[in-house]
């Protein structure tokens, strides 16, 4: 049996999102300055390491301009900037433009882009820089020095599907580090443990996400202004669930169209991807997708909480960024510049740190003050009670997000904060097979079923290894499919989950079948699920989807 390789590093990121390449450019920017070396090292999961960035989207220039405030000149490949500004209400067949933007969706002076593309590039940045950046390398689990985190190992390559050796096993690698920083996304394997162990979560709102689903359309040439920025509300989401659609301009006559949808939904059978293909049965969507032909489809949890669901983003050795510590402004639906931010402060506390010789929490809290001095907190603030005014419907969320807007964020809230549940604890039993929310007509031209989709998002796993996804099969049986009728099938964008279930004789007989190679890796099962008997962790490493474009 291969020993299990150590490398010893200073700095280890996890996770090649904007956070973690953004505070690995800065760290290595700050060395090589003061004339010092490092050994900075980020590893991603995917392929390569952009292959799984995957966003709406539209940037907020902060992030890079703090981090090259030359980055125009410098190719950052940006779709074009904003040329127009919309927001529309859907009824079933009609769309009413409202006659002013909200300020928070005021674009003026953004861009639209490619997150792959903006990763790709901060990964080249990075190197450049003097950072290593490892793709393929899943991290499994952190390494512990009693409560301090000393390093992580990634998981193991070459197991077959009953965790025996192959002939290619490779044993993951003990990756040893003065500081680890957490940037996986959300809900990130790692960061996942380190908040249940050290209780990172203690005194914070429950975390709330919810769902996007996404498609790039090649339209006919010059029918895509460039720029353009439409959002939505209404049709098809139901009153009661939180949500929308954004439908942006790239260049080359992309058409980029998504659906948000909280993962905080009353209904079992509420289903994300079935939303997006209603959405394009739409008569005004419809119009804009004649002659198209779909390029891309994906999948990604965001994290909706706000300031104070974020957790403590500190503890000895340890840092977490990005997504997984929070840093997205839903009012604004807008994350890029703040996980860049956190990237970056993170960065500074690590030097602080490495100039100290010292890893202890009291050290690495300099990042969390850090933060809360920043324009970054501000802007968290001024959003901080958004998500939890959705729990009385869309009419309260939005009047709450008016008043926000004049408030400082405070909303209707007589407190400093709003409280919400988590999304799990919101979801009604309905009993075996309950009623299904309208379900889209598939064409196959304009809309599509899940397995189609998967296909056009490139996901593609070795299926002769463990199933990543470990599930208390038995509480389905018992339980879940007479209470809710295994909304599993529902909130999944994958089809991963497929209950073969019958009642026979009023008892429940069958099994869950896992179709673990679906998995587009958006985290929904691990945080929807409403028993939480579904943790997601890494397959190995290179699997997943390939995000081009998105």
């Amino acid at each position: 049996m291969p020993e299990r390789e150590q490398l010893e590093v200073d700095v280890l990121f996890v996770g090649a999102g904007p956070a973690s390449l953004a505070g690995a450019i800065s760290l290595a920017e700050r060395a090589k300055a003061k004339n010092r070396a490092l050994e900075i090292l980020v590893i991603e999961k995917a392929a390569e390491a952009w292959n799984h960035a995957i966003s709406g989207a539209v940037l907020d220039p902060r992030g890079f301009d703090e981090l090259d405030p030359q980055w125009r000149e410098h190719d950052v490949p940006v779709e074009s900037p904003v040329t127009r500004d919309e927001l529309w209400y859907l009824t079933p067949t009609k769309k009413f433009k409202a006659p002013l933007t909200p300020p928070p969706l005021n674009n003026h002076g953004k861009y639209v882009a490619s997150l792959q593309k903006l990763v790709r590039w901060l990964a080249q940045r990075a190197e450049a820089a003097g950072a290593q950046v490892f793709p393929a390398f899943p991290g499994q689990e952190l390494l512990w020095d009693g409560e301090r985190v000393v390093g992580v190992r990634t998981g193991d390559k070459g197991v077959d599907r009953d965790g025996k050796p192959k002939a290619n096993y490779e044993p993951g690698a003990d990756l040893v580090a003065k500081i680890v920083i957490l940037g996986e996304g959300p809900l990130g394997t790692l960061t996942k443990q380190a908040r249940k162990r050290l209780d990172l979560d203690a005194g914070r709102e429950p975390a709330v996400y919810a769902l996007g689903v996404k498609e790039l359309w090649q339209c006919p040439s010059g029918s895509v202004q460039a720029g353009s920025v439409i959002h939505t509300l209404g049709y098809p989401l139901r009153p009661q669930t939180f949500g929308g659609a954004f439908i942006y301009g790239m260049a080359n006559d992309v058409l980029d169209i998504g659906m948000v949808t909280g993962l905080d939904a009353r209904d079992p059978t509420s289903d994300p991807h079935n939303e997006l293909q209603r959405l394009k049965q739409h008569p005004v969507l419809a119009a804009m997708l004649k002659d198209a032909k779909l390029m891309r489809y994906g999948a990604k949890a965001i994290p909706e909480g706000g300031l104070f669901a974020m957790p403590r983003l500190y503890a000895d050795g340890l840092m977490i960024v990005g997504d997984s510590g929070g840093f997205l402004n839903g009012m604004r639906l807008k994350g890029i510049h703040l996980a860049m931010k956190s990237g970056m402060l993170a960065a500074e506390a690590a030097w602080e740190a490495l100039e100290s010789d010292r890893y202890d929490a009291t050290m690495l809290s300099g990042y969390e003050r850090r933060f809360k001095e920043s324009w970054a907190y501000r802007e968290l603030r001024t959003a901080r009670n958004f998500h939890q005014g959705f729990e009385r419907g869309l009419l309260f969320g939005m009047l709450n997000a008016g008043l926000a807007t004049v408030t400082g964020g405070r909303g209707f809230g007589v407190a400093e904060r709003l409280q919400a549940k988590p999304g799990y604890e919101v979801m009604e039993k309905r009993g075996y097979r309950p009623v299904e929310s309208p379900r889209a007509k598939i064409d196959n031209v304009l809309t599509f079923d899940k397995l189609t989709d998967v296909y056009n998002s490139g996901t593609m796993h070795d299926e002769n290894q463990p199933c990543h996804l470990h599930v208390e099969t038995q509480v389905c049986h018992d339980r879940c499919t007479s209470e809710y009728g295994n909304p599993c099938r529902y909130f999944c964008p994958a089809a991963v989950y497929e209950p073969l279930f019958e009642k026979r004789n009023g008892a429940v007989e069958g099994r869950l079948q896992i179709n673990f190679t679906n998995c587009v890796h958006c985290k929904t099962c691990d945080i929807a699920d409403p028993y939480q008997v579904i943790t997601w962790v890494p397959p190995e490493g290179g699997g997943g989807p390939v995000y081009t474009g998105m």
